[in-house]
C-alpha cells in the first residue's frame, strides 16, 4: 500500500500541475546545480507548499513538452508541520481542497474513487506481472491483464465502486481470472435485438452459442412452461445479476419477462474496460460489453437500450467509410465493428417520467475480435501498452523498439503511418472523429514493429463534427463545431491525451529524444497534407498553440457524471492554452 500511494500521489502532483491546479516552485533545498536553461527537460528539485505551508511536497522533476511532469517517484517526500510524513494520497486530497475545490457533497465519492484506485494498485503490485521481456512476446489476453495503469491523464481511474474485495479478484482485469457470463432469456414483446448488415439472429446465437447450450436454454423454459420463440438471450455480468438484477427487477424475474437459465459454457476474461470481454475458450467468438453498475470515474457504467438500438448501423456505416477509403486502407487501419446489440425495456424505469441509470442494466453487445483478422505471424497489443511500465520500471514500448532491431526514429514513423495518420486522415477528409485513447486501439505488430491498428468502442464515441448526410439511424452521431474545436479531436486527445506520455517515455529512456519524436509527429501530418492536396478542411493540427482541455478538473466538477454524454462540447473545462509541441514554430 505504500507503494501505491507513492505512485497515485507522484501522478496526482504531476497531473494537477499539468492541469494548473498547482504550481510547484523550484526548490533550493533538493537543487543540485542543474541548468535548466541548457536542458529544460533535465531533472531538478521542486516543492509544492498546500494547505497554507503546513504540508510540503517536495521531490524531483523533469519538464517536456506540454507542461507534462515526470517526477522521480523516489525522491517524493512530504512534511507535515515540519516534520517527515508518510505519502498518503487522500491525504494529498485533502491538503488540495483549496485548489481542487470538489463540490463538498461529492468530496467523499472523490475520496472513495481514489480509496478503490489505491487498492487495485496494491493489488496489482502485491500480485506482480511479468517483465516487459517477457510481455513483448505474449499474446493479447496476457497484455490485456498485465498493465498497470487506467487512462493516464486521470488520478482516480479504477474507481469500480460497487465492486468488494472477492469480486474485485474475481471479475477485474488485472486478476485475470476466468469469468462465464449469466445468460437471462428475455422476452421478446418487451426486448429489441438491433443486427448490423448481413447478421441472422438465430445463425448469431448459434455461432456464440453452440447447439448444446441453446439446447440447454430450451429446454430450462420449456420445464419452466414457457415457448422458447418467445425469447431472445441477454448475456449478464455475474456481479449485475446478483447485485441488480435479481433484486431491483426482482418483479420482471417474478412475471417472466426475465428467466435465469445460468452460466453459459465458455470462459471470457475482462478486458482493461473491466465490463467488456474476450472469450478465453473461443478467441474467434465475438468481444462481449455487458452493462455493470459499478461507479467508475465519473461514469455509472451502464449500457442503454436505447442509445444501442443504432450502434450496429453506426459501425456498419463507419467501417464501410473506413473500408471505402484507399489512404485508411494503406495504413492498415481498421474498425472493430458492434454487430448485435440487446437491450430490455419491459421494466417498470422506463415507464418513468424522468430517465435515470436504472434504464441502463439490461443491455450488451457483440463486438468483432481481431484474433482471425490477422496475419499468422502478426501480434496483437492493446495501444495502452506503450505506456507501461512493469515493477522494476522498463518500459513496454522500450523493449518494442529495441527487440525490432530498427531504428527508433524508423519505428515511431511506422508507428505513426499505422495509428496518426489514419486519425487526421478521417478527419480531415470525413469529418470523423472517434476516442482514440490507449485502450480504444489494438496495435497490430509484425516483429514488434506496428504496421496496422484496430480502433474500438464505435457506437458510443464516434462523431461527425460538420453537418453531412448521413444514413437514417447514424445522424445522432453528427455534433456541428468549429474548426479549432475538431482539432481538439487529435489535438487534445491524441496529442495531450497520449502522445505526452509516449514522448515521454522514451526522451526520459534514451530511446528517442522528444524534440525528435514531435518533428516525427509534424512530418507526419505535413506528409499527409502533401499527400491530398485536395483537402479544403480548415482544421490546423500545426497550430501554434490549443485549447487546454483538462479531464481532471471534469471529474473533480462532478464524480458522479463527469460529462453530459449528449453534449459532450459544452461539458469541457479549459485552462488557457498549450503550446504545440509540433506547431510550426517548434517544426517550421
Amino acid at each position: 500500500m505504500a507503494a501505491a500511494h507513492r505512485h497515485l500521489a507522484a501522478k496526482a502532483l504531476a497531473e494537477f500541475t499539468h492541469e494548473r491546479l498547482l504550481a510547484p516552485v523550484p526548490d533550493r533545498e533538493g537543487d543540485h546545480g542543474e541548468d535548466l536553461d541548457h536542458d529544460p527537460t533535465a531533472p531538478a528539485a521542486y516543492r509544492v507548499e498546500l494547505d497554507g505551508g503546513r504540508a510540503v511536497y517536495r521531490f524531483r522533476a523533469r519538464r517536456t513538452a506540454l507542461e507534462h511532469w515526470v517526477i522521480d517517484e523516489p525522491s517524493l517526500t512530504r512534511e507535515v508541520d515540519g516534520r517527515h510524513a508518510p505519502l498518503d494520497a487522500l491525504d494529498l486530497v485533502l491538503d488540495l481542497q483549496e485548489q481542487l475545490q470538489v463540490p463538498a457533497d461529492l468530496l467523499p465519492v472523490y475520496l472513495e474513487e481514489v480509496s478503490s484506485t489505491l487498492a487495485s494498485a496494491a493489488y496489482r503490485i502485491h500480485h506482480g506481472g511479468p517483465a516487459v521481456a517477457e510481455l513483448v512476446h505474449e499474446d493479447l489476453a496476457t497484455v490485456e491483464r498485465s498493465m498497470t495503469e487506467g487512462h493516464p491523464g486521470f488520478v482516480a481511474n479504477n474507481g469500480r465502486i460497487g465492486f468488494g474485495a472477492t469480486e474485485h479478484a474475481a471479475y477485474s482485469p488485472e486478476a485475470a481470472a476466468p469469468v462465464r457470463l449469466v445468460w437471462l432469456a428475455v422476452r421478446r414483446a418487451t426486448s429489441h435485438l438491433a443486427l448490423g448488415a448481413g447478421v441472422d439472429e438465430d445463425t448469431f446465437y448459434l455461432d456464440e452459442l453452440g447447439r448444446a447450450t441453446l439446447d440447454r436454454f430450451a429446454t430450462t423454459l420449456r420445464a419452466r412452461g414457457l415457448d422458447p420463440a418467445d425469447y431472445r438471450y441477454l448475456p449478464v455480468h455475474p456481479w449485475q445479476w446478483e447485485h441488480r438484477v435479481a433484486v431491483t427487477f426482482a418483479a420482471d424475474v417474478g412475471r417472466g419477462d426475465l428467466v435465469l437459465l445460468g452460466e453459459g459454457d465458455d470462459e471470457y476474461q475482462a478486458q482493461q474496460s473491466v465490463r467488456t470481454f474476450l472469450n478465453r475458450s473461443r478467441p474467434d467468438r465475438h468481444y462481449v460489453k455487458v452493462a455493470l453498475a459499478v461507479q467508475n470515474m465519473g461514469f455509472l457504467r451502464g449500457l442503454s437500450p436505447a442509445y444501442m438500438e443504432r450502434t450496429p448501423a453506426i459501425n456498419d456505416w463507419v467501417a464501410g467509410v473506413v473500408a471505402d477509403d484507399p489512404t485508411l486502407r494503406a495504413c492498415g487501419f481498421r474498425v472493430l465493428r458492434e454487430r448485435v446489440a440487446i437491450g430490455y425495456t419491459g421494466d417498470v424505469y422506463h415507464r418513468t417520467e424522468q430517465p435515470s441509470a436504472y434504464r441502463k442494466m439490461l443491455a450488451a453487445l457483440w463486438r468483432e475480435s481481431p484474433e482471425t483478422l490477422v496475419e499468422p505471424s502478426q501480434r496483437l497489443a492493446t495501444m495502452a501498452s506503450l505506456l507501461h511500465r512493469d515493477a522494476a520500471g522498463d518500459a513496454f514500448v522500450t523493449a518494442l523498439v529495441r527487440e525490432s532491431g530498427v531504428p527508433a526514429a524508423v519505428w515511431v514513423e511506422r508507428y505513426l503511418d499505422a495509428y496518426l495518420r489514419p486519425v487526421v486522415h478521417c478527419l480531415l477528409v470525413h469529418d470523423l472523429a472517434f476516442m482514440p485513447h490507449g485502450e480504444n486501439l489494438i496495435l497490430v505488430l509484425d516483429r514488434q514493429v506496428p504496421v496496422g491498428v484496430f480502433m474500438k468502442d464505435i457506437g458510443e464515441e464516434v462523431a461527425v463534427l460538420a453537418a453531412r448526410d448521413l444514413p437514417e439511424g447514424v445522424q445522432r452521431i453528427c455534433h456541428e463545431v468549429a474548426d479549432d474545436e475538431k482539432a481538439l479531436a487529435v489535438l487534445t486527445d491524441v496529442f495531450d491525451g497520449f502522445f505526452r506520455h509516449l514522448a515521454a517515455i522514451l526522451h526520459v529512456d534514451g530511446v528517442l529524444p522528444e524534440v525528435e519524436f514531435w518533428g516525427l509527429v509534424a512530418r507526419c501530418i505535413d506528409r499527409h497534407r502533401a499527400d491530398h492536396p485536395g483537402i479544403t478542411s480548415g482544421v490546423d493540427l500545426r497550430a501554434e498553440r490549443f485549447a487546454h482541455s483538462c479531464l481532471n478538473r471534469l471529474q473533480l466538477r462532478n464524480t458522479l457524471q463527469m460529462v453530459d454524454l449528449t453534449d459532450q462540447s459544452s461539458s469541457l473545462i479549459y485552462a488557457g492554452t498549450l503550446a504545440n509541441p509540433a506547431g510550426r514554430g517548434a517544426h517550421p
